[in-house]
């Protein structure tokens, strides 16, 4: 999102203190979402239409060290223990360390593939990752082309209650401008996970395949999703294998200019609704 909507600066009186800066960007979205059953029927016709305003605080110590904390405004945090949507970090020669709704190493490094619609269509694209961080700590080193990533936390059962489960993640990333390979590993007392990703960006397409290997079932899970550019525009394509569930989409996006892209998609899987969608997003 774009860091231009507002930006307040506070400098010191005395000289050789430098500058803390808070930044204002938002997002927005609208559109109307459709589910229709195995038969073809229209089952739900809804309005789909979300606003988030995150505020970014950076700021620099007398000796280098970066500083800074996001938040958005949909949830700051609930007694310091539990920071849905909010970080606070410290950077400096030695790396990042970040603390809040982070922890996940496979998550920050490894990501997924594509999805379609301006909601994303419930993410249906996407292969789970274990854990549910409960205040996390995310520590990322980045050398060249070369970044790494270790994460840990506690589970929580329901959102509410923390359990003695303790959540450790590490991954490894290489990056160029033609293509980027990742693998992430993931661990808490009841699981382990591994997974793989890899993208290659050529003559307007960029395609993506991600495999993970978790001990229970299912155990072995593999996504696939195509975009291709174009004037404009980006039509994309997926699909994802978790043995029971097949899922597939399609759908495209065109930018309207000045932060604002009109997007669709339609996306099905195996023994649920058919979902399209069509609307407009917005970044500020």
């Amino acid at each position: 999102m774009k860091k231009i909507l507002l930006a307040t600066t506070l400098i010191a009186a005395s000289t050789g203190y430098a500058a803390a800066e808070v930044a204002v960007s938002g997002s927005a979205r609208m559109g109307v979402v459709m589910h229709n059953d195995a038969l073809g029927n229209s089952t739900d016709l809804q309005f789909s239409s979300r606003v988030r305003v995150k505020f970014t605080m950076t700021g620099e110590t007398d000796g280098g060290l970066t500083f800074g904390a996001e938040v958005r405004n949909d949830q700051a945090g609930n007694g310091n223990t539990k920071n849905g949507d909010s970080t606070v970090y410290l950077s400096g020669a030695f790396g990042k360390v970040t603390m809040g709704d982070t922890g996940n190493a496979a998550d920050a490094l490894v990501g997924q593939v594509s999805g379609v619609g301006y909601t994303g269509l419930t993410d249906l694209n996407e292969i789970g990752f274990l854990g549910r961080d409960n205040t996390g700590v995310y520590y990322e080193y980045a050398a060249g082309a070369i970044t790494f990533g270790i994460g840990a936390g506690q589970t929580v059962d329901n959102d509410t209650v923390l359990t003695n489960d303790d959540f450790i993640s590490a991954a490894v990333k290489y990056s160029t401008d033609a293509y980027t390979v990742a693998l992430g590993y993931e661990k808490n007392d009841g699981d382990k996970q591994i997974s793989l990703l890899g993208s290659a960006t050529f003559s307007g397409a960029t395609l993506k395949l991600k495999l993970a290997d978790r001990d229970t079932l299912p155990d072995m899970m593999y996504a696939l999703s195509v975009d291709y550019a174009i004037s404009g525009a980006t039509v994309t394509a997926f699909y994802t294998d978790q043995q029971a569930i097949n899922t597939y989409g399609i759908g495209a996006s065109y930018d309207l200019g000045g932060g604002a892209s009109v997007s669709g998609g339609i996306a099905r899987s195996t023994g649920a609704d058919t979902i399209a969608e069509l609307g407009i997003t917005m970044s500020f």
